[in-house]
């Protein structure tokens, strides 16, 4: 079997406020392999920015930030290694996309030239190599007329653009871990399939592990080897994808589930099931199961005991209380239900 390119443990992020201590990632753990497309959802506040975030060294830094557990990156611990060197992991063997690339490029400079600084800064190449690199990255990300967009502004490139020229920084240095923080944020749905379809095929092309961050499940629905379920800072469900859509065992995520809108051929406006209440404080997580408050399903255990995240088939692993002949009932009422 081979090693595993990042294999987490154990891992929290806790932060330090005024109004209490901020439990943003309670003790996860998982691991991705080398040349894997791994779909980390959930909605906003569970957990999942900050979880890579810390992977690439950038909540560390914060004043009231509480790391502890283990990143391990090819066997070695991120959270050790000094911050010198990990700014050559950064962007050399780590990259990430940002949701919100207008935030991410500086406006002020001309996009050429941020890309040839962020080549510069891990390779010794002259201006003009880099400028070379960086237009032949543009055009692999499939902006056209690189040689011209060099010399442009952030301000002059569409929302579909400037998330192609942030992927196209990213994948410069050819790292082998890639993360893709909400990568269609605020992009119309045929810009969306685009950036999905590259991200996919730079995935193969450059032979990199890959992670899609999103709320969204339809989303990773065809680009994702496997699903890592958060809620409340923490992992509530996790394996392949066809085991997480077809056969999943967690409350919540059913709820997404419900929440992929779908046509049917009587109703074209077919109302979807939104799961009801709001995600907790991060403050004040609720005792127990924190999906409790919200779940159909909970009863007294699930308000008293934090479930463990436990295989039940293979890979296949929920957080859950309900015993899984339940679990696997209820799933197949839902999507009778749904059919």
């Amino acid at each position: 079997m081979p090693e595993p390119l990042l294999e987490v443990k154990d891992l929290s992020v806790h932060f330090k406020t005024e109004d209490g201590l901020v439990k943003a990632v309670d003790g996860v753990s998982f691991s991705i392999m080398p040349g894997e497309a791994l779909g980390v959802v959930g909605e906003s506040g569970s957990g999942k920015s900050v979880t890579f975030l810390t992977v690439m060294g950038l909540t560390q830094t914060a004043k009231n930030a509480v790391v502890e557990g283990q990143i391990l990156f090819q066997g070695e611990d991120l959270l050790k290694v000094p911050k010198e060197e990990m700014r050559e992991f950064r962007g050399r063997r780590i990259s990430m996309i940002f949701q919100d690339p207008m935030t991410s490029l500086h406006p002020l400079y001309k996009v050429g030239y941020q890309l040839s600084e962020a080549i510069r800064s891990h390779q010794k190449v002259s201006k003009s190599e880099a400028m070379e690199q960086s237009i032949e990255m543009l055009r692999r990300v499939g902006i056209p007329k690189p040689d011209e967009r060099v010399r442009q502004y952030p301000h002059e490139f569409s929302g579909g653009m400037r998330q192609r020229a942030m992927i196209a920084m990213a994948i410069s240095l050819n790292p082998d871990l890639l993360i893709a923080d909400e990568p269609t944020t605020a992009l119309d749905v045929t810009v969306q399939a685009q950036i999905l379809d590259l991200i996919g095929r730079l995935k193969s092309e450059f032979n990199a592990a890959v992670v899609i961050i999103t709320h969204d499940m339809g989303v990773v629905a065809e680009h994702c080897d496997n699903i890592q379920v958060m809620y409340a800072g923490r992992i509530a469900e996790t394996g392949a994808r066809d085991v997480i859509y077809y056969q999943s065992h967690h409350p919540y995520t059913w709820g997404l589930l419900d929440s992929i809108p779908r046509l049917s051929e009587t109703d074209s406006h077919e109302r979807l099931n939104p799961i009801k209440g709001l995600p907790p404080s991060l403050i004040f997580v609720p005792s127990g199961c924190s999906f409790h408050p919200r779940c159909p399903y909970a009863f007294d255990r699930c308000t008293a005991e934090v479930p463990l995240l436990l295989p039940s088939d293979g890979m296949h692993a929920a957080a859950c209380h309900l015993p899984i002949a339940d679990k696997e009932r209820i799933f197949q009422e839902r999507m009778l239900a749904r059919s």
